[in-house]
């Protein structure tokens, strides 16, 4: 492989591999359960070639690797295979990068100019059996489930409008529709936003226009039974910086933030704003959900400014991880109002990948698992990432109140983000698969997939999958069981 730049970006776990591989009949010990029978997909970006200009925000473009970690009973296998979107076509050809910094388009070298940039290496879904590799900057990439071939951009039937898709869609436990949304949907820098609905059966149902307050780095989203919440945080963008070679993403500490509420079947001329708290920002919403007096209540992993160092560099904001004053933040408005402020309560700790139950999406939760950093660490944490360090704690979450459960291996290890797979038996609370990776020298690394008994974090993992070779940092997965993988079209 080609040098790399020795920045953070390309360094330890950030380390390209580079590789597409797969290996049958890994070793496991302990006790796969029965449940654990499909596959767990992750998406693991891995920059192909080294980059042509210096980019702040490299981390986020690392070209879409998807990983399957296959659970076949009892046995486990890994396959990882490059997402074959245009851009990684153009610049396989070539033998090099052909795209600059990060969805700078204006920064591009000339023969791609006007060339579909997305790298499709954020969350790999599962909807209607089909699997997509989706990342906010443009559309999604469906996948072959079975080979991980690329089968193409997919639009929805050249029904979608919106020029982009989210990464974190929602799907409804009883209705089985999926529920999603674009922003910048009509171009760069733009306060369009894209809602839009598709059936079971994958076909889009509808889809709704309509400008946010500004335009916003709007990562993720929430729906309750009732309504579809869009939030809004100053993390913004500005055309005429990127022609001059800026970055994609400033963040404005003194702007407000904003909640928009709509009917979930609602049109623009629905949408509610509440606003919030300036300067906060949040990747990633863990629920929303309405209370028996009608009041909508959305839990998210806040912090006071925007949590990417990067981001906050060239914003020219001086505050440091420790003053972020990171949270689990519950909003609530009422969505009968035309519109007012948001009341924050406090409800849990900094962290993030916040994960419930599936059959809990947009109703009221009991229970819910995220990472978080140990407050007893003994050592330095392990470095990678957007942000730069790792978690290294994981945590089960009584929304009743009750304690939390937290489960941490100890100096060198730490947590990618962790999938929930239900339970057959009754009040039995699932398992959870998280991939672990832990550092034993300056650059030497194991690494392995690890299953814990959800309701019982505490105990530490009851079965550990080994995966003997070198694993980039996971940003979102999505656990597909095999009977869906038979379903798949």
């Amino acid at each position: 492989m080609a040098a790399f730049p020795q920045i953070p970006d390309y360094m330890g776990l950030n380390t390209p591999q580079g590789q597409e591989y797969r290996i049958d009949n890994l070793d496991v010990t302990g006790r796969i359960p029965a449940e654990v029978n499909g596959t767990f997909f992750r998406a693991v970006p891995d920059p192909a070639f080294p980059p042509f200009m210096e980019d702040s925000a490299a981390s986020l473009a690392g070209d879409g690797m998807l990983s399957a970690i296959r659970f076949e009973n009892g046995a486990v296998s890994i396959q990882n295979r490059y997402v074959d979107t245009a851009r990684h076509r153009a610049e396989v050809k070539a033998g090099e990068a052909l795209f600059g910094k990060y969805r700078n388009p204006f920064t591009d070298k000339p023969e791609v100019q006007g060339m579909d940039r997305t790298v499709a290496n954020t969350t790999p879904v599962w909807h209607a059996g089909r699997l997509l590799m989706c990342k906010e900057d443009g559309r999604p990439y469906r996948v072959d489930p079975v080979t991980l071939e690329t089968l193409g951009s997919h639009d929805f039937g050249g029904k979608l409008q919106s020029e982009t898709m989210t990464a974190h869609v929602r799907v409804d436990p009883e209705t089985g529709e999926m529920f999603a949304y674009g922003y910048e949907a009509d171009g760069l820098a733009s306060k369009k936003l894209s809602y839009f609905i598709t059936g079971p059966d994958g076909a889009l149902r509808k889809e709704v226009l309509f400008d946010a307050p500004y335009c916003s780095m709007m990562h993720d989203f929430a729906i309750s039974e009732n309504y579809a919440l869009f939030p809004i945080y100053p993390t913004t963008s500005y055309v005429e910086r990127m022609k001059e070679g800026g970055d994609h993403w400033y963040h404005e500490q003194d702007w407000d933030s904003w909640l928009g509420v709509m009917p979930r079947y609602g049109d623009a001329s629905d949408v509610k704003w509440f606003k919030g708290p300036k300067g906060v920002h949040c990747f990633h919403m863990m629920n929303a959900w309405e209370d028996a007096n009608g009041m909508l209540h959305f839990d998210q992993c806040l912090s006071d400014s925007n949590a990417f160092p990067f981001i906050r560099a060239a914003s020219g904001i001086e505050m440091s991880m420790q003053e972020l004053n990171g949270r689990l933040a519950r909003w609530t408005v009422d969505p009968r109002a035309d519109g007012g402020e948001v009341v924050e309560t406090v409800i849990g700790p900094p962290g993030d990948f916040p994960v419930i139950p599936a059959a809990k999406q947009g109703r009221p939760y009991d229970h819910a698992w995220m990472l978080t950093m140990d407050p007893q660490m003994q050592g330095p944490p392990v470095m990678g990432g957007p942000v730069g360090v790792m978690f290294n704690l994981l945590m089960r979450l009584d929304m009743r109140g009750g304690p939390p459960q937290a489960y941490a291996p100890g100096p060198g290890y730490c947590f990618n983000e962790p999938v929930h797979v239900p339970s057959n038996e009754e009040g039995h609370e699932g398992y959870l698969l998280t991939v672990v990776d832990h550092q034993t020298g300056p650059d030497d690394y194991e690494h392995g997939c690890w299953i814990f008994n959800a309701g019982d974090i505490a105990a530490g993992p009851i079965a550990k999958v080994a995966i003997p070779r070198r694993q980039r940092v996971q940003i979102h997965g999505w656990w597909v069981s095999r009977e869906k993988l038979d379903s798949a079209v």
